[in-house]
């Protein structure tokens, strides 16, 4: 054989290995492809197929929302962990007023979903609460402050008119205590960093958290119901201690 057909043959093959090394990456680009779900990126596949089953109904396939539901695309983590972890999503019906509830996801299921729904845009992140160095008495100034005129002085809640009713914080947990201060939901507004400092939110927390078992120092609680209706228990025990007195004094005379 001479040169010339030997330079041939060499191009030749060259061209051919060439051919099957792209023919191999169009064949792995095209298998991995087809394995993972488009939308979802690299957030692994769990998240995306229960938000599509349990709430792109309201929320949209790209979470955008419908006319049933809002945008959640820069909702973040913080957020989506404090709907579903205390229940309020899903709802019912997209009617339904969210309330809490028994969470109706696992643990596992709730941070996939979470996961997903945070990288579709840019929210706030779940926070890093710690409770065992904050100051309870910073915690319930800061409390009264900004938290006792719609949850009460003692956490317990009430209403707030035009039907908005605030919640109870008898099970809040210090991490849905502050996901609520930096992603507001419902009518609650945002308090973000710049409002409140993560110490301070800390303090909030801890002083939340001992308000699920508060000291009675002063006595019978009456269930924390706040001054105003312990004030009206009050009157009315010492009215009818005083009825009960004046008649004990008409019997003896």
């Amino acid at each position: 054989m001479t040169v010339r057909g030997l330079g041939r043959v060499a191009t030749l093959l060259v061209m051919l290995g060439a051919a099957a090394s792209a023919t191999m990456a169009m064949s792995s680009s095209a298998s991995s492809g087809s394995s993972a779900h488009p939308a979802a990126g690299a957030v692994p596949s769990r998240g995306y197929d229960l938000f599509q089953l349990h709430c792109a109904t309201c929320h949209g396939a790209d979470g955008r929302g419908t006319h049933q539901g809002p945008s959640i695309v820069d909702a973040g983590a913080a957020a989506v962990d404090f709907q579903l972890s205390t229940g309020r999503m899903p709802l019912d019906a997209p009617t339904s007023a969210p309330v809490r509830k028994p969470p109706a996801f696992s643990k596992p299921d709730r941070d996939a979903i979470t996961e997903y729904v945070a990288s579709l845009g840019n929210g706030p992140p779940i926070p890093d609460v710690d409770t065992k160095h904050a100051n309870v008495s910073n915690g319930q100034q800061l409390f009264s402050s900004n938290c006792a005129p719609c949850h009460s002085a003692a956490g317990s809640g009430g209403a707030l008119g035009r039907g908005i009713t605030a919640p109870s914080l008898m099970k809040a947990t210090p991490v849905q205590v502050v996901e609520a201060m930096r992603t507001g939901p419902g009518p609650m507004p945002v308090f973000g960093p710049d409002t409140l400092t993560p110490a301070q939110a800390n303090d909030i927390a801890r002083y939340v958290e001992y308000l699920h078992d508060p000291t009675d120092a002063g006595g019978l609680s009456l269930g924390r119901i706040g001054p105003i209706p312990e004030g009206f228990v009050a009157w009315l025990v010492g009215l009818g201690a005083l009825l009960l007195l004046c008649r004990w004094i008409g019997a003896r005379e």
